[in-house]
């Protein structure tokens, strides 16, 4: 993990889970298989209170490169069992941790 998806797991992710939001969380735990030889990972798999399973990807306040920005959205669309949510860290807040939300 990197910083950035750190302070992200122990700002949002633990923060949703004591407020009872979230249940559990994994690691780069699933690979999907968009099309031969393309393949996205998100940073984490979340199980949501709700019983929904969102995928997210976190990036910093540099924003998403656009191969990225595509990869989410073809997996949302060939996904919609799931969620797909987009965190970034909002400009200027490395030490608090802030991140905007979008999904997919």
């Amino acid at each position: 993990m990197n910083a950035t998806e750190k302070r992200f797991e122990q700002n949002v992710l633990w923060t949703l889970k004591a407020a009872g939001e979230v249940k559990s969380w994994r690691y780069e735990a699933v690979k999907f298989r968009l099309a031969n030889n393309t393949f996205y990972t998100p940073d984490f798999m979340v199980n949501r209170a709700d019983g929904l399973v969102e995928f997210v990807d976190v990036k910093g306040s540099g924003g998403w490169e656009q191969h990225t920005r595509i990869k989410i959205k073809v997996c949302a669309e060939q996904y919609p069992e799931f969620v797909f949510a987009g965190y970034t860290e909002a400009r200027g807040s490395r030490n608090r941790g802030e991140f905007n939300r979008e999904e997919f």
